[in-house]
């Protein structure tokens, strides 16, 4: 995983007590590409009913340096292919925002017409290095 840059400032907020806002909705956004350390290589899928998918801070699960997600989650059904998904990013928002980190996904997998991106509680880690 790596965290964008803005999601460091957010870490250093909350360690000094600098004002950080409260925890944000956190969405999972699909990517064909790598975010980067900017959020500027991020590439979603446009069109074909892609959305990003909501979750909650009890979506997840923290053991030692790690957070895994401990629910199913299923992004919706593509009217159109949405390519070769290579990369998750966590957001702060449903659509816009900032990439928050990202992670590289094991193998890519390729989202056609039809298909539904799901990951199975525990597919999805993120760890800081």
């Amino acid at each position: 995983m790596s965290l964008s840059n803005v999601g460091e400032a957010l870490m250093l907020d909350l360690f000094f007590d600098l004002g950080s806002p409260a925890p944000p909705t956190l969405y999972l956004a699909a990517s064909t590409a790598d975010p980067g350390e900017d959020g500027s290589g991020l590439a979603e899928p446009a069109g074909g009913a892609y959305a990003r998918v909501a979750t909650a801070g009890a979506d997840w699960s923290r053991t030692a340096s790690e957070v895994s997600n401990v629910n199913q989650e299923t992004f919706p059904e593509a009217t159109a292919s949405w390519g070769s998904i290579t990369h998750l990013a966590l957001m702060d928002a449903s659509t816009s925002g900032n990439v928050l980190a990202s992670v590289a996904l094991d193998t890519a997998r390729t989202v056609g017409t039809g298909a539904i991106l799901r990951f199975a509680a525990g597919d999805i880690t993120f760890s800081l290095d």
